[in-house]
């Protein structure tokens, strides 16, 4: 079981191997090579820091703890109508994702995000509503 925060969710729909760290990246890249290949894999909610966050590089202010970001988690979650200390299956999160979620949400909901300008969580969220799954991510 993984434990994730909100916003982490959509994170690994449009995860492409980019990161904040290499140690950032090869932990996504695990990460998402589990789920991906195991969608049964079970994922507790969590409010916070989760375990994306705990290889999140120590050069400065920690932003996992951000007041934005928290509200990003809420309003993800709120978009999935999922509640922190919930445990989930990564095929519900998906099946979800097609219930509730459009590429444009991503507009808004991470309007702050500094990876949204690469269009990858707006084509990760349509490869779930294709019922495409999570792309394929080799760690370079």
């Amino acid at each position: 079981m993984y434990q994730l925060r909100g916003h982490h969710l959509f994170c690994l729909v449009g995860f492409r191997g980019m990161g904040y760290s290499k140690e950032y990246i090869e932990n996504m890249t695990y990460m998402h090579r589990n789920i991906r290949e195991n969608p049964n894999t079970w994922i507790e909610i969590v409010d916070g820091p989760d375990q994306l966050c705990e290889k999140y590089p120590n050069s400065g202010k920690y932003h996992c703890e951000d007041q934005h970001i928290y509200k990003r988690d809420h309003e993800i979650l709120e978009k999935l109508r999922l509640k922190i200390g919930q445990d989930v299956q990564w095929k519900e999160i998906e099946e979800r994702i097609r219930r509730f979620v459009v590429p444009k949400d991503i507009q808004h909901i991470c309007q702050t995000c500094s990876w949204r300008s690469f269009g990858v969580c707006e084509e990760g969220i349509q490869d779930i509503l294709d019922h495409k799954g999570l792309r394929k991510v080799e760690f370079k």
